[in-house]
């Protein structure tokens, strides 16, 4: 089985009100990330890893979070830590099966108010058929 990546993110990137930098720290976060958007890792590991300060990695997470690109689940408490994963439609899976049962889940989820919905931005006009804007200079 090859994994599949979620097209709900993915597909729409160019379109993202984020700088390149939260962008490409984005793929860092969904190739490090686990089926279904779980990350494994702490913020300071990510820092060490990706070879920037803990400061740096919040500055460029934060713009994915307003998106609830990626989300700061709760503790039993009632507050955040220093965890993070990626929103379900967000996520890459194993399958196509995986993802789509994921999606549902996500979806009955939003709408019961369990999850916040990504803040993508709409589509002004029909996106181009290969997903990319038209960027040639006349």
């Amino acid at each position: 089985m090859a994994e599949v990546m979620s097209p709900v993110v993915s597909e729409r990137t160019w379109a993202l009100p984020i700088s390149g930098a939260a962008l490409k720290f984005l793929n860092y976060l969904v190739f490090r990330s686990e089926f279904g958007g779980h990350l494994p890792v702490r913020q300071k590991d990510m820092a060490q890893e990706y070879k920037i300060t803990p400061q740096a990695v919040s500055n460029l997470m934060a713009p994915l979070c307003r998106l609830n690109i990626v989300l700061r689940p709760r503790n039993e408490d009632g507050s955040t830590g220093n965890s993070y994963r990626l929103h379900p439609l967000a996520a890459k899976y194993a399958s196509p099966a995986d993802m789509e049962d994921a999606f549902r889940q996500a979806i009955t989820s939003i709408k019961a108010g369990e999850l916040p919905n990504l803040k993508l931005p709409a589509y002004a006009s029909v996106p181009p058929a290969e997903g990319r804007p038209n960027l040639q200079v006349a």
